[in-house]
């Protein structure tokens, strides 16, 4: 082979191996591209998905589930929330924390009831003179006194946009 064709020949490889490189950087570009694109609509969605939001933090242990019972009238509420509630959500307890969601719920008047159900019985256990033996929670910061407290105390605004709320049991 003469001296031109090798310097040819090198020269072809060297400019093939840059091509090569070149391309290659453009498909793993195209590719994080495609795959940024292909994440972005489950992101804005978990972003922006209208709801109510309930967080449960601190709960005494992970034994059991956690019963969030959404109420939109008087009606039952807290007691009969498998009969009375508008949305109920059973949430299994991961690190002593629960996360309730509420999706598609119109605007309105609300009132949340939370029970920490550690025997997966479906209801709020209680001692032989009716004192709670699990843990339960109101939203707006409505307390139990002698007697669980009304619609009215534990009722909030919801206006059909995201609402984060947080309900502390008591024990």
């Amino acid at each position: 082979m003469s001296e031109s064709n090798k310097r040819k020949s090198a020269l072809t490889s060297i400019a093939r191996l840059a091509v090569m490189r070149y391309a290659v950087r453009v498909r793993y570009g195209a590719l994080s591209i495609v795959l940024a694109v292909a994440s972005l609509p489950a992101m804005v969605f978990a972003q922006s998905c209208p709801g109510i939001h309930v967080k449960v933090p601190n709960i005494k242990n992970s034994t059991g589930t956690i019963a969030c019972a959404l109420f939109e009238s008087p009606e039952g509420f807290p007691t009969e929330f498998l009969q009375s509630a508008t949305n109920i959500t059973m949430m299994k307890i991961r690190d002593t924390q629960a996360r309730c969601n509420f999706l598609d719920v119109p605007p309105g008047t609300y009132a949340l009831a939370v029970i920490h159900d550690e025997n997966m019985d479906g209801k709020l256990n209680t001692n032989f003179i009716g004192v709670p033996t699990e843990g339960y929670g109101f939203s707006s910061g409505a307390e139990a006194g002698m007697s669980a407290p009304s619609f009215e105390d534990a009722s909030f605004s919801y206006d059909g946009e995201n609402l984060d709320l947080t309900i502390r049991l008591k024990y």
